[in-house]
């Protein structure tokens, strides 16, 4: 069983977030939760946000064990581009790409041995 959490349309490159995705994969939330909280990252503070609502969706939606949560999945794709112009020497316009993402965080939970 999985639980996830997704934001969409967050206002920072994808880019940047996949740095911290690749930090917290694998690891269990607790520790995960630590390594964002200490990350002097932009992304990580979106990042503990989704990563407590994946673990409120997994304890309340389908009664799993909050101890025993994990990150199994953790990917950030790009989302829609906003378009700006910057006005630039003999009346032209350069393009500045303001980029978004859409991130998510997939918690399962870990078998017992």
């Amino acid at each position: 069983m999985e639980a996830r959490a997704t934001v969409k349309y967050a206002r920072i490159s994808p880019r940047k977030v996949k740095i911290v995705c690749d930090l917290i994969r694998g690891k269990d939330v607790r520790t995960a939760r630590a390594i964002l909280l200490n990350t002097p990252k932009a992304a990580s503070e979106i990042m503990v946000k989704l990563l407590n609502s994946a673990a409120a969706n997994a304890e309340n939606n389908f009664s799993m064990d909050a101890s025993n949560l994990y990150v199994s999945e953790t990917f950030a794709n790009p989302g829609p581009i906003l378009k700006r112009m910057q006005p630039v020497s003999k009346g032209r316009g350069y393009r500045i790409n303001k980029r978004t993402s859409h991130i998510t965080i997939v918690v399962k939970e870990r078998e017992e041995a």
